[in-house]
C-alpha cells in the first residue's frame, strides 16, 4: 500500500512522480494517469501530458509521491536525485529508469545509504515509444518488490531480479553490446553493399542467416570464432580495406579484425 495509507483506509490510487516527461517519461505518464494513478510530474523542456498536474521543479514534483520515476538521461540521474532528495519523503521509493552504468544505479543507492527510502534500479527491455507503461522492466534494488506490486497492477510489465540497483541495468547493457553491435555491423555493411551496387543482395542474405539464429549458431559463432581466428583476421582485415575502398570508413569491420587478432596472438602464445 501507499506509504502514507493505514491498514483499514479506502484504496488509494499510488501518487506517482514522473521526472522528465519527454518520449519515454511522456508515455509512460500518459498511461499511468489512464490506468487511474495520481500523477504529477516536472520537465524544464516538457509540458505535462493532461491529467499529469504539473509542479514546479524535481523538489516540488515528490514532495508527496509514493513512487518517483526518473526517467530522463544517464547524465541527469544523479542530479536529479540531488535536486529532488530535499523534499523526497521518508517511505517514498526511487526508481532510476535511465540507461546508466551500474556504477551510477549503486550511487544513487549510496546518496539514500541511511533513510527509509528504497531504490529500484529499472532497466526497460524494449523500445518506450508505442508501448509507454507495458515496456517490459527488469527490476532490481531493495525497492524491486514493491515496485513491482504498484505497477504491475496498472498494466505494467515487470520482472523482478534478485541483486542489489545495478542488477538490472547490467543485464541489459551486457544484451546491448549484442543487440547494438549487431545494428552497427549491419549498417556498416549495407552502406558498403549499396557503394558496391549490392545492397539488395546483402540485405536479404542477412535476413536469411538472422531467421535461422538459435542457440546451436550461437555456439558455432563463439567456437569458430576462437578456433579460426587467423583466417578470420585476415579476412576482416581483407574487408576492412575493401571498405576503405568504397568510401565507407570501417568501424565495426576493423573492431573485428583487432578483436580476431588478439584471439590469434593469444594462441600463438599458449
Amino acid at each position: 500500500m501507499p506509504a502514507s495509507q493505514s491498514p483499514g483506509e479506502a484504496s488509494q490510487p499510488p501518487r506517482i512522480a514522473v521526472l522528465g516527461l519527454g518520449e519515454a517519461g511522456g508515455e509512460i505518464a500518459t498511461d499511468l494517469v489512464a490506468a487511474g494513478a495520481d500523477v504529477r510530474g516536472f520537465d524544464p523542456l516538457v509540458l505535462p501530458p493532461p491529467g499529469v498536474t504539473a509542479r514546479a521543479d524535481d523538489a516540488d514534483a515528490v514532495r508527496d509521491a509514493d513512487l518517483v520515476l526518473s526517467v530522463n538521461s544517464a547524465h541527469d540521474a544523479i542530479p536529479a536525485l540531488d535536486n529532488a532528495l530535499p523534499r523526497l519523503r521518508d517511505g517514498a521509493i526511487w526508481a532510476d529508469l535511465n540507461t546508466a552504468a551500474p556504477s551510477v544505479k549503486a550511487t544513487l543507492a549510496s546518496r539514500l545509504a541511511g533513510r527509509p527510502i528504497a531504490v529500484v534500479d529499472v532497466a526497460l527491455l524494449a523500445p518506450v515509444p508505442k508501448q509507454g507503461l507495458r515496456t517490459p522492466m527488469l527490476v532490481s534494488g531493495d525497492g524491486a518488490e514493491r515496485y513491482a506490486d504498484i505497477l504491475i497492477p496498472l498494466g505494467a510489465h515487470v520482472t523482478v531480479q534478485p541483486g542489489p540497483a545495478g542488477a538490472a541495468i547490467s543485464r541489459k547493457l551486457l544484451r546491448s553490446v549484442f543487440y547494438k553491435g549487431l545494428a552497427a555491423a549491419v549498417v556498416e555493411a549495407l552502406a558498403a553493399a549499396e557503394a558496391a551496387g549490392c545492397e539488395t543482395w546483402l540485405y536479404e542474405n542477412i535476413s536469411a542467416e538472422l531467421t535461422g539464429f538459435d542457440k546451436h549458431t550461437i555456439d558455432r559463432l563463439v567456437t569458430g570464432t576462437h578456433r579460426h581466428a587467423r583466417r578470420r583476421a585476415d579476412e576482416m582485415a581483407a574487408a576492412s580495406e575493401q571498405l576503405r575502398e568504397l568510401g565507407v570508413q570501417p568501424r565495426i569491420a576493423t573492431a573485428a579484425h583487432d578483436l580476431l587478432a588478439e584471439l590469434r596472438d593469444q594462441e600463438t602464445h599458449e
